[in-house]
């Protein structure tokens, strides 16, 4: 078995088409047949099932992928660790981020990276949790920053909490509900479109606690999108008012909606149970307790 053939492997699973991963590792077709057929005699059990023009890996096959996946990886941070040291880099952080994550945390995360000399080179990948979950058990990721109240712990996960930020309801400057004095109304903030990302059950909950059945984010939100910075847009450029994290989007003017609704979002730092911390974690942990904070 060589490293070559579990690039085969990978490249195939990607695809599942051996014509398009032959052209993408400069192979002939039945070059990579061998290579994978080699492999399925090696290791005694079919790596691929041909479904149609398709090649869906195995219940085995998917197995050895996700271990080809982590030798690859370690084997290509092995090599190239020489040069990160020769030009001064010594960790690589690669890193998930959620909606409200991402928002807060991208850009002083890039910014911390976007000087002279910084020892640590760092990939972001944004997405939901499920993408992000995935990437972090296929060893894509070093860890994943998420909203935890929602998330199902599993054993294969450490979960550890790391802030709490208080939610809001939120307009532009000059927005009609913001011309208003005193307290705001839940009736008067539904007159406009409610905008938030897909809230979780205990949310869900202290709304129907405050506001009742209406306050429900099914009868209420007319407008949800998974990316924060998208919403936070919205708002600055229309009518909708924004129910998110208040530290998202501090030029908005927060609405002193009553009843006040008491709910915060819950961030968590995921990483896989069992396997060592990449040595940037530290610094990550630092910008979070500096940055995610009301």
């Amino acid at each position: 078995m060589t490293l070559v053939q579990l690039r085969h492997l990978i490249s195939l699973a990607e695809t599942a088409s051996f014509t398009r991963s032959a052209e993408a590792l400069f192979l002939t077709q039945p070059a990579l047949s061998r290579s994978i057929h080699v492999l399925e005699e090696e290791l005694g059990q079919k790596l691929f099932d041909r479904v149609g023009r398709r090649s869906e890996l195995t219940h085995f096959g998917r197995d050895v992928l996700q271990r080809a996946r982590q030798l690859v990886f370690d084997a290509d941070e092995l090599t190239a660790s020489g040069g990160r040291k020769l030009c001064g880099r010594t960790s690589t952080l690669r890193v998930g981020l959620g909606s409200g994550p991402g928002t807060l945390l991208t850009r002083p995360l890039m910014s911390s990276m976007a000087q002279r000399g910084a020892p640590i080179r760092v990939d972001i990948l944004r997405g939901d949790e499920n993408r992000l979950i995935q990437a972090l058990r296929d060893r894509r990721l070093d860890a994943v920053v998420l909203e935890i109240s929602p998330f199902r712990h599993a054993t294969d996960l450490r979960v550890e909490a790391v802030a709490e930020m208080r939610g809001a309801f939120m307009c532009r400057v000059g927005h009609p509900l913001a011309r208003t004095s005193g307290t705001t109304s839940f009736e008067a903030v539904c007159e406009y479109p409610i905008a938030s990302t897909p809230l979780g059950d205990q949310v869900a909950r202290e709304m129907v606690d405050a506001y009742g059945s209406k306050g429900h984010p099914e009868e209420c939100v007319s407008l949800r999108c998974n990316e924060l910075s998208s919403l936070v847009e919205l708002a600055r450029d229309s009518d909708a008012v924004l129910f998110a994290i208040r530290a998202a989007a501090p030029d908005l003017v927060e609405l002193p909606v009553r009843p006040a609704i008491l709910t915060c979002a819950h961030f968590g730092l995921i990483t896989l149970a069992g396997r060592t911390e990449a040595p940037a974690l530290s610094m990550l942990r630092a910008l979070i307790a500096k940055t995610l904070r009301d």
